[in-house]
């Protein structure tokens, strides 16, 4: 329920005078918020289910919202209207007015429920900093989208009819006929995904002097072209590039660009972007509408250069320079994000910033001096595991991608796992060397492993016995029903209805109860690793925070897990950005923070 005092009335521009008026969120306070804070479902239907309220969210109301609330389509049929009135049903309408009163009867109860839990001021003003942000928007380059939507229309047909082509199929997008056809060309595929296409053509023969680009562009041979030819050499060769047309049509990032055209408002700005708190588990955002947090990385070289061409439109070009145009689309998504007229983007994140918490919580030491003296932590993290010195582009330089896929895959527990999904054997890692590898790792670093086993004693403890306890600078506890952990900045995680199970393996574990992978509400297993995960990745968040309420709020448009975008003057200093993200929470005193960034003229990665 957001309930409003009359300084919530009082309207503030979050651009001065740039954009307009909005409610001042400061004195919201809304029941999903309230209840995420719990680890609770981010919606009413949700929470009314898991607290099993007598008066639960009316099911008919996204039909109503839609009836009433949204433009219908002008037809013959319905006078040409572009709205619905309450007049125009009366039945209703009175269902819409029932269903708005059950509304705020359910968030009243859920308010109810919730009061032994009253959700710090300190949340709130970050809620209300979040919608600010969100109110602010980032602007759209609105021709770059326009015509990245005509170019993809146009290099789809082209990639289509050049499948037509080679397979005679009336819609060789079908997963079905094309099944069919690969499997009359000897290669049955059970599968048409990303991944299986992305397999089938590491096994499938290019052949000699065909090109990637060739194998994609070319078409079937004609009658004059086969004399002399292996005809198991062209089912090959058409089989190769159908697999790599059809890729090329998965890369399209179409209904990114469209996703825009939909969000942006008049003033060339999309807004509502970030759910705060849609991370439950961490209290981290999550994306909505354009979904700013999945963006593709960039890597084109002429970057400018092909973002000119396409906001011109200039397809002859395109399809010249690059061999698919599908892929530099998809590489471009981001840079139709831009600053106002007259400023800059400023983009900063913080450096391995869930390596430093977990190592500043855990104690590794070794770790923190080579945070201390901005070291390169996977050549030292390989250093460690191998006992020999290593320097990138130096002295056992090779032994740094080891180190760095171990970072990454195995700081909260992950094993050979672990390393085989971060792309391990791609990297060209051999299977036995895995095993090796995680063992290696652990040794080096024997606090956190220390770590992770002493939080899952600590969470037993408060589920079990239901005792407090104290592990550095976090509290657990039980209270009525819920499982908390108290990180470093006061914040705390919830887990519902915490309880002792049975893991896969036959040992002791803890359960309780959240939204699943399937994103419905379920009972979920973790242990001390995956709450050590849990632990770093919100002290992350918290960190992050701390310096959106330290930096000049006004000039934040957006933000991507530990990234800041901010909209600035040309005479704002990348270095002072830099400068005041890196200086540590009083709450974490003692964590060597620091924070890279550079400027731009649209949003990318550098």
């Amino acid at each position: 329920l957001r309930t409003m005092h009359p300084a919530a009335f009082r309207h503030y521009a979050p651009l001065g005078d740039a954009i307009g008026d909005y409610l001042n969120p400061v004195s919201w306070r809304c029941s999903r918020i309230w209840g995420a804070t719990l680890g609770l479902p981010l919606s009413l239907k949700g929470i009314g289910a898991v607290l099993k309220l007598d008066e639960q969210k009316m099911t008919e109301g996204a039909a109503l919202i839609r009836y009433f609330c949204m433009p219908c389509k002008p037809t013959k049929a319905n006078g040409m209207r572009t709205r619905n009135p309450p007049w125009q049903s009366q039945e209703k309408w009175a269902l819409f007015k029932s269903y708005n009163a059950r509304d705020v009867e359910v968030e009243q109860a859920i308010q109810q429920k919730l009061a032994k839990f009253p959700v710090p001021d300190a949340i709130w003003e970050e809620y209300a900093l979040d919608q600010q942000i969100n109110d602010r928007g980032i602007a759209i380059d609105r021709a770059l989208v326009t015509q990245a939507i005509a170019l993809d229309e146009r290099a789809r047909a082209a990639l289509m009819e050049r499948m037509k082509s080679i397979t005679h199929l009336e819609n060789p997008n079908s997963v079905a006929q094309l099944k069919g056809w690969l499997k009359e060309q000897g290669v049955p595929m059970e599968h048409l995904d990303k991944k299986a296409v992305a397999e089938a053509l590491k096994l499938q023969p290019l052949p000699q002097g065909e090109g990637d680009r060739e194998a994609v562009e070319r078409v079937p041979c004609t009658a004059d072209e086969h004399v002399g030819l292996n005809v198991s050499r062209v089912r090959a060769r058409n089989v190769r590039t159908v697999l790599a047309l059809r890729q090329a049509l998965a890369k399209s990032s179409v209904k990114k660009y469209q996703a825009m055209a939909t969000a942006v408002c008049a003033d060339g700005r999309a807004r509502g972007m970030f759910q705060f708190y849609g991370a439950t588990r961490t209290g981290r955002w999550s994306g909505r509408i354009i979904q700013l947090q999945n963006l593709r990385r960039n890597s084109l070289p002429d970057l400018v250069e092909a973002r000119a061409l396409v906001r011109d439109g200039n397809f002859t070009a395109l399809e010249l320079l690059y061999d698919s145009i599908p892929e530099v689309l998809s590489q471009l998504v981001r840079t139709a994000f831009i600053p106002r007229n007259g400023y800059k983007f400023i983009v900063a994140d913080f450096s391995a910033i869930e390596a430093r918490v977990l190592s500043f919580l855990a104690g590794e030491a070794w770790r923190m001096k080579v945070f201390a003296e901005n070291g390169d932590i996977y050549c030292a993290a390989a250093s460690h595991m191998f006992g020999v010195p290593v320097v990138k582009h130096g002295a056992n330089g090779e032994l740094r991608q080891k180190g760095k896929i171990a970072e990454l895959a195995l700081g909260y527990g992950g094993s050979v796992g672990a390393l085989t999904a971060m792309g391990a054997l791609d990297m060209g890692l051999q299977e036995t060397e895995l095993q090796p590898l995680v063992d290696a790792w652990r040794e080096a670093n024997p606090n956190i492993v220390a770590f992770w086993w002493a939080v899952d004693r600590a969470v037993k403890q408060a589920v079990q016995q239901h005792l407090d306890s104290k592990l550095g600078s976090l509290r657990f506890a039980y209270r009525s029903g819920f499982l908390f952990i108290t990180l470093p900045s006061g914040r705390k995680l919830a887990y519902a209805k915490p309880q002792m199970g049975v893991n896969r393996f036959g040992g002791e574990s803890v359960t309780y109860e959240g939204i699943g992978l399937t994103k419905k509400w379920e009972r979920l297993e973790s242990y001390g690793p995956k709450f050590t995960e849990n632990i770093v990745q919100a002290t992350s968040r918290d960190i992050l925070m701390y310096a959106m309420r330290t930096l000049r709020r006004e000039l934040i448009c957006a933000h991507v897990h530990d990234e800041l975008i901010l909209e600035c003057e040309q005479t704002a200093s990348v270095a002072e950005i830099c400068e005041q993200m890196s200086r540590t929470p009083p709450w974490m005193n003692g964590l060597p923070l620091r924070a890279d960034g550079y400027e731009c003229a649209f949003y990318q990665k550098d």
